[in-house]
C-alpha cells in the first residue's frame, strides 16, 4: 500500500515515513500542497496524509482540488494539524477527508495502527461500492481527531 505524506514539516514527515515503512507500507514525502496534488495525480497513491497548514496553501484547498479531480477523488485523505480548529475540522470532513487527526494528539506507532485500521475497513468494503470509513474520533468529544 502506497502513501504519500504532504507536508512541510521535516521532522513529522521524516518519522511519520520511518514508521509507515516499517509496518510495510510505501511511503512518499511532499513538502507543499501544489507539489502533493501533482504527486497524487502522478503516483496514485492508497492514502495520503495531508498537512492543515503549509507556506503555499491551506490542506482544505488541497483536498477541494484533489476531491474535484476524477482522477484524485477516490483517493482517501485524512488531514492532520497542530490547529484544534473545529470550522476547518469540519469542513475538511464536508470536503471529504475520512479523519482530522491533531499532530500533537498522536505518536506515529497511533498513526500506523490507524493506518492499518483504515486499510482493513476499505479491504472490507471493497467487495461492493466502495465506501470510506467513517471519521473516527480519539479525542473522546464529538469532534473529529485533529492537527494541522
Amino acid at each position: 500500500m502506497k502513501i504519500l505524506i504532504i507536508d512541510d514539516d521535516q521532522l513529522t514527515s521524516t518519522t511519520w515515513s520511518m514508521g509507515l515503512k516499517s509496518a510495510g507500507f510505501d511511503v512518499d514525502n511532499a513538502t507543499n500542497g501544489q507539489d502533493g496534488i501533482n504527486q497524487a495525480k502522478s503516483q496514485k497513491p492508497d492514502l495520503i496524509l495531508l498537512d492543515q497548514i503549509m507556506p503555499d496553501m491551506l490542506g482544505n484547498e488541497v483536498l477541494t482540488t484533489l476531491k474535484q479531480d476524477p482522477e484524485t477523488s477516490p483517493i482517501p485523505v485524512i488531514l492532520i494539524s497542530n490547529y484544534n480548529e473545529n470550522q476547518m475540522m469540519k469542513d475538511a470532513i464536508a470536503q471529504g477527508a475520512v479523519d482530522y487527526i491533531l499532530k500533537y494528539q498522536i505518536e506515529t506507532k497511533d498513526l500506523v495502527d490507524k493506518v492499518k485500521t483504515l486499510f482493513n475497513e476499505m479491504n472490507k468494503s471493497d467487495a461492493g461500492t466502495p465506501t470510506p470509513p467513517a471519521s473516527t474520533n480519539t479525542s473522546g468529544d464529538n469532534n473529529p481527531t485533529g492537527s494541522a
